[in-house]
């Protein structure tokens, strides 16, 4: 199968066309029980089922491309009452028709819909969410990078059973605006999980949003990687070992779709990065790209980029300016970026990830010098050194954190609620390892580029880097909540297999 198409999530959310609920087929996916929905005329779904391309000769099914960007659908709020969300989640496997015909794909789905349901939630928010576990296997749900309690955070310490049920009860602080997602975090299971189709994105809105004005897009990244006989592979060893590819890099479930932009206009997109192990470079060569925001919300300021890196869980804010330049590509393009693989091919040339296509000319709305204040965090009470490795003549333990591969009954380290700390996070390792912090978010201050450390040019709060083989990044970051956190690489087969840690933060 050849390697220059990409990835499926296998950490955070596997994709395939965005179907909404009831518009998945009866079927039982091999291997798993499944559980009974109510079948609807695939010619209904419209453009929601448009989706993929086809593969290269010889990669295996064929699908379909080129239909209009599908919209993430909302979850619907049910409370009545301003400043509070509710709503219900489950997790249930279910089947849809690829090919518009009677060959079915099993798939593991939010509430029937693959990516799951959009939650939009406000600043402030008092968040409730009833969730209900259909699948033949433990889960929970990861709030990836929302300032939530530990104990309502899915860890892997509060798994919910086959059959089971939990409720999530969390208040959304101040300033906490930004792009988030979820996705399950069962130790031994994530990826698999994440792979046959659970992730969807959260978006937490501020009042005071300066970029409100502008017309706003979701793209979220995932991939699908299919057998011979069109359902979801397995994980073979390759993928163990250098993180899943699929043949197909979706975005909102649909392969290489139409993203309608005016010569002029301005568009806010917000990208998610939900694969489960592809580093991502995305270009828009024939027009404007100012990067606004980071994981944790706006930037300071706009920024002008040429490119823009995302590795696994990674987020962003980006501007769009449609000026459709002569003689360069009008689509968004992912470019090679070499991470380091062994048992995989590096993608070698620029891909097509959507056309973009001119829709008419539109005034340039202004946007603000400035987006808001950004404080660098002070003095650290407390420094660490981070060091992920690989051993791969250990089977039971290829992927390491300061030399132990992860044991949920030990707790490899305390801090203090409130106190600034500083980590050296080194990658020890031929290959890239994404960084991942439950539970806040920090900033980069520097990385070092071929052993020399280099000031990081601007400020923002993230909670995924990306950590090069052989290199260093240095970040801070202060819990606000006591309790367990974890630590990981996020490329969901090598945290399966070891590289995670927790550490305690108790009250001060």
């Amino acid at each position: 199968m050849e390697r220059r198409f990409f990835l499926q999530a296998g950490s955070v959310l596997a994709g395939l066309p965005f179907v909404s609920r009831g518009a998945w087929a009866d079927s039982a996916a091999p291997e798993h029980t499944s559980v009974d929905h109510a079948a609807m005329d695939h010619a209904a779904m419209g453009h929601s089922m448009a989706p993929a391309l086809a593969a290269k000769s010889g990669s295996g099914p064929d699908l379909p491309r080129g239909e209009p960007l599908p919209a993430l659908q909302p979850l619907t709020n049910q409370a009545v009452v301003a400043g509070q969300f509710s709503g219900r989640l489950a997790a249930a496997p279910v089947s849809v028709a690829l090919w518009g015909d009677q060959r079915r794909t099993a798939f593991w789905a939010y509430n029937d819909s693959v990516p799951g349901p959009l939650l939009e939630l406000w600043e402030g928010d008092e968040v409730e969410l009833a969730f209900d576990n259909r699948l033949p296997q433990p889960t929970t749900i990861h709030w990836h990078g929302m300032p939530v309690p530990p104990a309502q955070d899915g860890n892997p310490h509060d798994p919910v059973p086959p059959g089971g049920s939990r409720r999530y009860r969390f208040r959304l602080p101040d300033d906490c605006a930004g792009s988030y997602w979820y996705h399950p975090h069962p130790h031994g299971h994530t990826a698999e999980q994440a792979y046959r189709g659970l992730a969807g994105a959260v978006i937490i809105r501020s009042k005071r949003d300066p970029l409100r004005h502008l017309p706003e897009k979701h793209l979220l990244l995932s991939d699908l990687k299919l057998d011979d006989t069109g359902q979801i592979a397995g994980n073979d060893m390759a993928d163990l070992h250098d993180g899943r590819e699929g043949q197909f890099l979706l975005i909102n479930g649909a392969w290489q779709p139409q993203i309608a932009l005016a010569r002029g206009e301005r568009q806010r997109w917000r990208i998610w990065n939900a694969s489960s192990s592809r580093i991502i470079k995305l270009a828009l060569p024939a027009h404007e790209l100012q990067l606004v925001g980071s994981d944790g919300g706006l930037l300071a300021a706009p920024r002008d980029i040429d490119s823009l890196l995302l590795s696994p869980g990674e987020r962003a804010e980006v501007v769009v300016t449609g000026r459709f330049h002569a003689g360069k590509p009008a689509g968004l393009i992912s470019q090679p970026y070499v991470r380091g693989k062994r048992m995989h091919a590096e993608q070698a040339q620029d891909e097509t990830l959507a056309s973009v296509v001119e829709h008419g000319v539109r005034p340039t709305l202004a946007l603000p010098a400035t987006l808001r204040d950004i404080a660098p965090l002070g003095t650290p009470g407390h420094r660490r050194r981070i060091v992920l490795s690989e051993n791969m003549a250990d089977a039971k333990a290829p992927f390491l954190i300061n030399g132990r591969s992860y044991d949920m009954h030990r707790i490899d380290g305390t801090g203090e609620v409130g106190r600034i700390e500083e980590w050296e996070v080194v990658a020890d390792a031929h290959m890239d390892h994404p960084f991942h912090l439950h539970g806040t978010q920090f900033q980069v201050l520097a990385r070092s580029v071929d052993g020399i450390w280099e000031d990081e040019p601007f400020l923002a709060w993230r909670d995924v880097v990306n950590v090069p083989a052989g290199e260093m990044v240095r970040l801070r970051f202060v819990q606000a909540l006591p309790g367990l956190r974890m630590y990981h690489c996020h490329i969901l087969e090598h945290e399966d297999q070891g590289m995670m840690a927790q550490i305690d933060f108790l009250p001060r």
